[in-house]
């Protein structure tokens, strides 16, 4: 899992993902043992503080990024991550993919492949059994039997003691390394109520028979003698287990999609050798074998159609639920399934070198990084714990200063301890990227870090480069016209049969038009390629010219190239023996979706722009086509960087959407960068929201998709803030009940969550 990378660093804010500089190393971290995101912050800080290396480290999925210097060994790393009180291994290597039914559902919500889930269950489940007796007794009086007080000190104690063991040993550990965690606030409040009880019981009088006392949700008890907080000390150690097992299942559902797109390839593949179909795993398949997919079967790696024809559907991996039909000369891309006939396929790609193995990473590498909001969130958290410890004690002085009542504010100090939890506020950001940017990988959207959330918002403007991205970036034939006297039929395959000898994008679109039209095409002699004025051939004994305008053509021939060109198609002018005898019109299709993916970019109230180096005449009939009034034409490929600048300095936030390699550096250069997944590696590289279908409306999607996952951020730490500042001063004030603290706490951080859970059903 280390790579060496030479990527700078361009900002000198502490990156979302550390970036390697020159001659460092990138590696990924297992982190185990972090129970909130205080503990991530801790782990993080003492990484950061070792010579040269940058680290980030993400709670909701337990990893940590490091980048290091070549003087540093990742056993270094592991040693100084477990110096903290924490565990650190790199990932082992991904187990082969299945095609076991089932296969890549991990995020059903069961717990009984992930033994820690089930250990954690386990353990609720009895604490909550052993508990619900205890609360009972302490909240109806009209229950409590003469010594009844005994009963529950003998079901709450294996809860306290056992039930709340993982929160015990994680507040040990940090006080071995000297920290405080929400586990210290947790340890210390539980067992102060645990402890308080025991004295009561032992050296008080809460122990007599006949003890009988009330329940109120503040503080209201005085006779420190007779008091026991059994209830409370059982009852939040089961809500809160109850908030952690919640929690864990959450985070698990929350990374399903990850995990159910690092799944979807095929297991094994059928390669042809010497003639011979031979079975062999997926990751043997080399670049350059044939391999052959029967109908029904995934496609085992990308790569090109060289026997066959079918249709794919590629609906798990772009979320297009239209199958796409392939014959010889056509790439497909590896996880799709063949839905028609029998395909024989040449490898291009494998291994990490595939679409579906980069979609992984791009998904995971968004995952695992850090938005701003998520770095301030991470830095209260940091100092939280150590605060609230200050103001437990000072509520404890507080309370016993102004009453003299020691049951008050001892009450109070627990409640404070208890209720103020950082959790909700390390999973707010982390685990709406985990089913945000899950959910975008479903529906052909890879949105490359979290930081992108922020431009989508701020985005104004958006720029579509023209060839391949609103139209189809494939020349196709649309009209014929003929002279009178001509035969349509005859100026077509006289043409076809010129233009099937050379290999111009316009030559290919009338060869196959006309293979269409008129079926086989005659052969040709004396072929010739004349610089800037087209072809010319010998076909059926006479001289056929094809290609630029002639300098003299007949009225009616002229007529009709000046209407194809104002309709913004290229007019090729069709002759022979000295005479122009019709004119071809040919054009890059606009895709059918373009018109309503542009109205779909003004609805969310962006500015359409329409971008190309074709002359301004083919760009505004393009734009008319799809509803777009701002045209910017005859640009140079080196110049749209410069349109996008200048777009931005009249103060517009500006998207650019391409799919070529001269669109990367404007890709770059624009606030949002959103690549057409069907374009050049260059272009996907340079973007940072990747679009795996070639459709326009995806982009639309895109931005709905970030606006809302940035959303859901905004809301899940608006709740986290406000929960822990009112409730702060509520359990100070002694307005709750430790048990009713221990509840809220507990329903934080599950809110918090499931609000995220949400994103799941974004259409």
């Amino acid at each position: 899992m280390t790579s060496t990378t030479a990527d700078t660093r361009t900002s000198a804010d502490t990156p979302t993902t550390p970036a390697a500089e020159p001659g460092h190393t990138e590696v990924e971290l297992l982190i185990g043992g972090m129970t909130c995101a205080s503990c991530a912050a801790r782990v993080e800080k003492k990484l950061n503080r070792m010579d040269g290396v940058t680290a980030t480290v993400n709670y909701a999925t337990e990893k940590a990024r490091v980048s290091y210097p070549a003087t540093t060994e990742v056993a270094d790393l592991i040693a100084t991550v477990v110096k903290t009180g924490y565990t650190a291994e790199e990932p082992a290597p991904p187990p082969e993919p299945s095609d076991e039914p089932g296969s890549g559902e991990g995020g059903s919500g069961e717990d009984g492949d992930d033994p820690e889930l089930s250990a954690l269950r386990q353990r609720l489940v009895v604490s909550v059994l052993l508990a619900a007796p205890v609360v009972l007794l302490a909240m109806v009086p009209a229950l409590q039997f003469d010594n009844w007080q005994w009963l529950s000190l003998t079901l709450a104690a294996p809860v306290v003691v056992w039930g709340g063991l993982p929160f015990h040993r994680a507040a040990w550990t940090g006080l071995r390394h000297g920290a405080a965690t929400m586990d210290t606030l947790v340890s210390l409040g539980t067992l102060a109520a645990f402890g308080w009880s025991l004295w009561a019981l032992f050296f008080g009088d809460a122990g007599m028979p006949g003890m009988r006392h009330g329940f109120d949700l503040t503080v209201s008890r005085t006779d420190g003698a007779s008091a026991i907080y059994l209830e409370a000390a059982a009852g939040v150690t089961a809500f809160l287990l109850l908030g952690r097992w919640l929690e864990a299942r959450s985070k698990r559902r929350a990374g399903a999609a990850l995990r159910a797109l690092m799944e979807l390839g095929a297991k094994d593949v059928a390669v042809l050798r010497e003639g011979r179909e031979v079975r062999i795993p997926v990751s043997r398949l080399a670049v350059g074998d044939r391999f052959v997919v029967r109908p029904g079967e995934k496609i085992a790696t990308d790569g090109t159609v060289t026997e066959g024809a079918s249709a794919v559907d590629a609906s798990l991996l772009t979320g297009e639920s239209v199958p796409v039909d392939v014959t010889v000369g056509d790439a497909v891309t590896g996880a799709t399934v063949n839905a028609g006939g029998r395909l024989v396929v040449e490898a291009t790609r494998v291994g990490a070198d595939t679409q579906l193995a980069r979609m992984a990473k791009l998904v995971e590498d968004a995952q695992s990084g850090k938005a701003e909001v998520q770095r301030l969130a991470d830095r209260i958290s940091g100092v939280f714990v150590p605060v609230v410890l200050v103001i437990a004690v000072a509520t404890f002085g507080g309370w016993l200063g102004a009453t003299g009542d020691t049951v008050a504010a001892f009450t109070a100090a627990v409640a404070v301890l208890i209720i103020a939890c950082p959790c909700a506020l390390g999973l707010a950001t982390p685990t709406a990227l985990l089913v945000g940017t899950g959910r975008g990988a479903q529906l052909g959207i890879l949105i490359k870090g979290p930081e992108v959330l922020e431009s989508t918002r701020r985005v104004d403007t958006v720029v579509l480069d023209k060839t391949g991205t609103v139209t189809t970036g494939r020349m196709t034939l649309h009209e014929v016209h003929a002279a009178e006297g001509t035969d349509e039929e005859e100026l077509l395959r006289l043409a076809g049969a010129v233009e099937h000898a050379s290999e111009h994008p316009v030559a290919r679109a009338i060869a196959a038009g006309a293979e269409m039209g008129v079926g086989t095409l005659p052969g040709v002699e004396d072929f010739t390629n004349v610089p800037g004025r087209g072809v010319r051939a010998r076909v059926e004994g006479r001289e056929v010219s094809v290609g630029r305008l002639h300098d003299a053509l007949p009225p009616e021939v002229a007529r009709a190239a000046d209407e194809a060109e104002r309709n913004g198609r290229t007019a090729v002018v069709v002759g022979w023996d000295g005479t122009a005898r019709g004119v071809l019109a040919v054009a890059d299709a606009v895709r059918e979706t373009s018109a309503e993916a542009v109205a779909e970019l003004r609805r969310l109230g962006l500015t359409p722009v329409l971008l190309t180096g074709d002359n301004r005449r083919v760009a505004e009939s393009v734009a008319a086509a799809v509803g777009i009034d701002e045209v910017i034409a005859e640009v140079l490929p080196e110049d749209k960087v410069a349109v996008v600048e200048r777009l931005r300095a009249e103060g517009r936030t500006v998207a650019m959407v391409g799919d070529g390699v001269n669109d990367a550096a404007a890709l770059a250069t624009a606030d949002l960068g959103l690549a057409m997944g069907t374009g050049t590696d260059a272009a996907i590289e340079a973007g940072d929201l990747t679009l795996v279908r070639g459709d326009l409306r995806v982009a639309a999607d895109a931005i709905r998709l970030s606006r809302r996952t940035l959303a859901t951020i905004k809301g899940n730490l608006v709740w986290a803030f406000g929960y822990n500042v009112a409730a702060l001063p509520l359990a100070a004030a002694g307005l709750l009940n430790p048990m009713i603290a221990g509840a809220a706490m507990a329903f934080s951080s599950v809110f918090v969550v499931t609000n995220s859970l949400r994103l799941r059903a974004f259409h």
